[in-house]
């Protein structure tokens, strides 16, 4: 299972402020926190405050890389950005994201060859907008499957993410983003991974964290690779660890949940 990292993100009240000042602190202390309680990548978005984003993502990618050498996933729609971001970046990164476009595909696929980076594709596009049921989004993700195939992007390369909605407002498409996961393991081999943003899950909701918990135990079961999260949620990264556990996909012993955390597993 892979931790995608999620707090530095401009977003967030606290990196907004540190990229507007220019200030390393709170940059490199998540960074270093989010690394040590085991995420295996960084999401970096600069969100939409800094005068210059192109800046920022630059200034974003060497503070974190003067004190932790994870992975970086950058997260932006501006596929510039993003590219120049690649170029910063000392270890092959995670291009976040790519909605199943043609033109958008054809932007990205060659781009994440030439960088050695790997792709989040989306099972949406602008005109079908977010499938409400599996079939549809597996058609989608399809798409994708397809166009690696085609561009030449390894399969394990792709993390198709088959996007989930607020359960308050959308309580039928956890279900269908289950199936979806499901599904996506049989259309290739070997399959594309599979990825979520699981905080969606619970945006607006009363207990949050029991919900994104739970979410993401039920994806696992269902094959899910990776998820974008609070890597310093404790009891999430626990419920991670176990759940390796009870699939059957690591050895059990009693320090599973530190083991889990620390990559060593």
């Amino acid at each position: 299972m892979e931790i995608i990292g999620e707090r530095i993100n401009g977003m967030f009240k606290d990196i907004k402020e540190a990229i507007i000042a220019q200030d390393k602190t709170a940059i490199q202390e998540w960074a270093i926190k989010q690394t040590e309680n085991g995420a295996n990548w960084l999401d970096v978005n600069t969100g939409a405050s800094a005068a210059d984003q192109f800046a920022a993502m630059k200034w974003l990618i060497e503070t974190i890389q003067e004190v932790v050498d994870t992975p970086l996933c950058l997260d932006s729609t501006n596929y510039d950005l993003i590219e120049e971001g690649l170029k910063l970046c000392k270890k092959p990164a995670l291009i976040n994201s790519c909605h199943a476009d043609r033109y958008k595909i054809e932007r990205v696929f060659p781009m994440a060859i030439q960088y050695n980076a790997k792709v989040i594709g989306l099972a949406m596009s602008e005109t079908s907008g977010i499938p409400k049921n599996a079939d549809d989004r597996v058609a989608l993700a399809m798409e994708l499957v397809a166009a690696a195939d085609e561009f030449g992007l390894p399969l394990q390369d792709l993390y198709i993410d088959p996007l989930i909605l607020p359960v308050n407002v959308a309580q039928d498409h956890p279900v269908e983003a289950m199936e979806t996961i499901r599904q996506i393991k049989f259309l290739s081999d070997p399959p594309a991974k599979t990825v979520v943003g699981l905080s969606n899950v619970s945006q607006k909701c009363n207990n949050r964290k029991l919900i994104n918990r739970t979410m993401l135990a039920m994806l696992m079961a269902c094959g899910l690779d990776a998820a974008i999260v609070d890597a310093n949620d404790d009891e999430l990264m626990d419920t991670a660890a176990a759940a390796r556990i009870l699939m059957n996909k690591e050895i059990y012993c009693d320090s599973y949940a530190d083991l889990f955390k620390s990559k060593k597993i």
